[in-house]
């Protein structure tokens, strides 16, 4: 069964790094260029989201018994063939999961300009992603 306790407090926190995605994310390439600092600001917040989305899906998945993952990617498309997630969200998921791999292991360096470009698409997978999740365990 569901700690749905649990969830909840991954939940919030997965919102409060979505929301400060969106308040270090400048209007401008130009000015997240040039400040490494928003830049590892809005790396980690997106590292830190996805690591708690993964792992509700993970705990979700292992509850009810389902496949277990073997990646970050893996865990959504487990919850999109269940019908937790839409499908098309669990592959968005999928592709943020893969964006946090690179962030998390330096695989070829971030590219920072390809994180502030997909940032407003993942914070809105992220908060459908939420709300999706919410629905299943009842809050």
């Amino acid at each position: 069964m569901t700690d749905v306790g649990l969830v909840l407090a991954k939940l919030s926190v997965l919102r409060e790094h979505m929301d400060r995605m969106e308040r270090r994310r400048p209007a401008s390439l130009d000015a997240f260029r040039i400040d490494a600092d928003l830049q590892d600001g809005l790396a980690l917040s997106l590292l830190v989201a996805l690591q708690e989305a993964a792992d509700i899906a993970l705990h979700i998945a292992s509850d009810a018994g389902w496949a277990v993952a073997t990646s970050y990617a893996e865990s959504f498309e487990v919850l999109g063939r269940r019908g937790v997630i839409d499908p098309a969200l669990a592959r968005r998921m999928a592709d943020i999961a893969s964006l946090r791999n690179r962030i998390a292991h330096g695989y070829g360096g971030v590219d920072f300009e390809r994180l502030w470009r997909e940032a407003p698409g993942g914070v809105d997978a992220l908060r459908a992603y939420t709300a999706a999740i919410a629905t299943f365990i009842g809050s």
